[in-house]
């Protein structure tokens, strides 16, 4: 394996929308959400480690989630693993890591992937990855992988590419904010957008360099631990500094300012596992076309229901149909999938009533 390669594993967002079996305590990363008997930071853990040094994967989280990682990836070590003291979006987060890694090893070439991502065909991403580190070690590029709409998907954001070139990897022309359903159908017929999967690719130097030029405050505050990253002395140094930083994506922060931005299309299927709809849709359905993971069902007129158990359950459903149905310990949810999205304000209620339910 190439030594040079590199990864930062975002984990650590809440997942508030895979309320109730993701809480804050314990987000949907740390979940087997697909029944498949790994969680789901290990399934992206072991998908990244087919090209990277298991020793030069990343971890980046909330330092409240630091045993978590530990424990479901015992083959990480506590130099893999950086803490933030308080959430402030991608951007700050990223930068900190990339330092971090630049400092180890100059030629680094890395890979940003979040933990909760469904992709199938493994070997496909480990292609894709790998044609994108080989032009970014050579050229000085801000890449991401951009995933072919299959519908007009309004819940995420698109990238426009020059349309004009048959290149594999294109030069992008700009990024575009979820759109509504029109413009989102005529992205698609346009032929030249691709989602944004916030998967990122470049090489230690370039993306540093970005921050540099583009946020000179941002990256100020960071460069001043340069010289104790790594050592026993940054933790003190990012407790007491990274509050300090701007709230910002790394989207809104580089990506969108910077002229040397390339997309290559993904060629691999692809779920941002982000709603109970979506697990819905990777996971094989009963005659009934439910999605059942952990329990027994008994239905009658019953369709199109999302049911997870923390424990192999019988439930008994009649008359229901898009549901979703989660049981969990203390809490039974039953919420029409129509709805999913609100459930995160569903969550900002149940806080007022038990804060420790969420």
């Amino acid at each position: 394996m190439n030594k040079n390669y590199y990864a930062i594993l975002m984990a650590g967002g809440v997942g508030s929308r895979f309320w109730p079996v993701s809480t804050s305590e314990f987000p949907k990363q740390f979940h087997d959400m697909l029944g498949t008997g790994d969680t789901l930071i290990q399934k992206t853990f072991s998908r990244l480690s087919n090209l990277i040094p298991k020793e030069n994967i990343f971890i980046l989280t909330n330092e409240k989630y630091n045993d978590l990682v530990l424990e479901q990836l015992p083959e990480v070590t506590q130099r893999q693993v950086v803490l933030e003291p308080t959430m402030r979006n991608t951007a700050p987060c990223i930068l900190y890591a990339s330092l971090k890694i630049q400092k180890e090893n100059p030629d680094a070439v890395m890979i940003v992937a979040p933990s909760d991502h469904w992709i199938e065909d493994e070997q496909a991403f480990t292609n894709n990855v790998q044609l994108a580190f080989e032009y970014c070690s050579k050229n000085d590029a801000l890449m991401t992988l951009g995933i072919t709409p299959t519908f007009p998907n309004t819940g995420y954001g698109y990238i426009e590419f020059d349309k004009t070139t048959q290149e594999d990897i294109k030069e992008v022309s700009q990024f575009r904010e979820k759109p509504d359903y029109a413009t989102a159908k005529e992205f698609i017929a346009q032929g030249n957008f691709l989602w944004n999967a916030g998967i990122f690719m470049w090489s230690a130097r370039s993306v540093v360099n970005a921050f540099q030029k583009f946020q000179p405050n941002l990256y100020k505050l960071f460069e001043k631990g340069i010289s104790v990253y790594n050592t026993e002395f940054e933790d003190d140094f990012i407790k007491g500094n990274y509050g300090k930083a701007e709230n910002i994506s790394v989207d809104y922060a580089i990506m969108e300012s910077a002229k040397n931005v390339f997309v290559s299309q993904a060629t691999f299927d692809w779920n941002d596992l982000g709603t109970w709809g979506s697990l819905y849709d990777e996971l094989d359905r009963d005659e009934n076309d439910n999605a059942v993971v952990n329990a027994q069902v008994l239905a009658e007129d019953a369709s199109g229901n999302m049911i997870r158990t923390a424990t192999k359950k019988l439930v008994v459903v009649d008359g229901l149909n898009d549901y979703i149905i989660v049981d969990k310990e203390d809490v039974l949810m039953i919420y029409p999938k129509s709805k999913e999205q609100d459930i995160k304000q569903i969550v900002t209620k149940v806080k007022e009533i038990n804060k420790d339910l969420t």
